[in-house]
């Protein structure tokens, strides 16, 4: 009799400590970038500490009505937090991940548009070193900060590489929910995807956690900026990240599953309504560039026939042909393949791809006329200011100077 007793509590204990282990929350820290003194960028009347916020409200919000999950803030206001204390914030709460939210801005492209994603890690890539220290750089709004953070020059961020990589035991996790967030700003948002990347951030370099950096746009694109600035942009970024951040959850927490959150019915038509006009002005575009390419042909064909010109003769076309050298313009690398079509490609068609050296290599045009391909170039500049032309001779690249021999 005592020992049927002793089993019912012991089976009660087991179905209790179960269900307590079950019903515990997966804890997200959400960190709004920047705030109070740190501004962040500020550029064509949008700041970044204010819409960052406001996307980041957004994302809690829709996690707080979500099941099993718990929501921390580094700052729900307009607060100057120091990048220390905002790991300090996460490691205290015991956060299962750490999301901190920003925008982009760059000073000599203002085409530049699209989403990115970055974990801790030591990066190489100018750009990738260019957003890590744009964003590290609030540390000189902090006193004390030579003392805080010995050894470290905002500066200069590749400094941080002699610092202890915290990140390093969480850099697969780190990589998959940077993936699903990109994911869901392609696809839900409709976002150009500009990738997964590597850079050293101070504030994700003392999380105990997986932790990413989201960069949300660019206000240095006027049109970019307005939407990131608008409600609709907002709930939509939001609304991505949520739902890649309950999509990681679903996979690495032991809780019941959590639904993902889809928009309403307006936000649906307003979404319609936005593609059918980004549609509409890349069509304007690409017949603009068809037109555009007609009439270079109408005036090659008047300069052709006129003697003194500085065009290549037949005669010299065939001799370069001989060779076997193809030229063609370089516009663009990514690590992750990008769709070829011209609405990736500033409305470029006949755009190529090749894998080289764990990059996807981008190229536009192909001619055996070097003087062409300059021609090209030149008209491209303005799209792509560090695009260069490229010769391949039986499909190896060589250089330009054997290339013109």
């Amino acid at each position: 009799m005592f020992l049927k007793k002793v089993r019912k509590v012991i089976t009660a204990l087991v179905i209790f400590v179960g269900a307590t282990a079950n019903a515990q929350n997966f804890k997200v820290v959400l960190d709004a970038g920047h705030g109070g003194r740190d501004f962040g960028a500020v550029k064509n009347n949008f700041t970044e500490k204010k819409i960052v916020l406001d996307v980041t409200l957004k994302v809690g919000k829709i996690l707080e009505n979500a099941k099993n999950i718990d929501v921390v803030y580094t700052r729900k206001t307009d607060e100057f937090i120091e990048l220390k204390e905002r790991s300090n914030i996460a490691n205290k709460a015991k956060g299962d991940i750490f999301v901190s939210i920003h925008a982009n801005s760059v000073k000599n492209a203002p085409d530049a548009y699209g989403t990115e994603t970055f974990l801790m890690g030591i990066s190489k890539n100018k750009s990738n070193l260019e957003v890590a220290k744009n964003e590290n750089y609030a540390i000189v709004l902090e006193k004390d900060y030579k003392t805080t953070y010995a050894g470290y020059d905002p500066s200069n961020p590749e400094s941080i590489i002699g610092l202890t990589l915290i990140q390093e035991q969480y850099v697969l996790q780190s990589a998959d929910l940077a993936n699903k967030i990109q994911t869901k700003f392609d696809i839900d948002a409709n976002r150009k995807n500009r990738g997964v990347k590597q850079g050293p951030f101070w504030v994700l370099h003392g999380a105990f956690m997986p932790s990413v950096l989201v960069e949300v746009g660019f206000l240095s694109n006027l049109e970019e900026g307005e939407y990131l600035n608008s409600e609709a942009g907002k709930n939509e970024i939001a609304r991505s990240i949520a739902n890649a951040i309950i999509e990681y959850k679903n996979v690495y927490h032991s809780s019941a599953k959590t639904t993902q959150v889809t928009a309403t019915k307006e936000e649906i038509q307003k979404q319609e309504d936005n593609k059918l006009e980004l549609q509409r002005k890349e069509n304007e575009r690409i017949e603009a560039i068809k037109k555009e390419a007609e009439r270079l042909k109408e005036v090659s064909k008047t300069e052709n026939a006129t003697e003194g010109t500085r065009t290549v003769t037949k005669e010299s076309t065939s001799k370069v042909k001989d060779t076997g050298v193809i030229f063609m313009i370089q516009i663009a690398a990514s690590s992750k393949e990008i769709d070829t079509t011209p609405a990736n490609f500033n409305g470029l068609e006949g755009v190529t791809v090749s894998k080289e050296d764990n990059l996807y290599k981008y190229y536009y045009n192909s001619t055996s006329d070097y003087e062409a391909a300059r021609t090209t170039l030149d008209k491209i500049r303005p799209k792509y200011s560090t695009a260069y032309i490229v010769a391949f001779k039986n499909g190896n690249k060589i250089s330009l100077k054997d290339a013109l021999r």
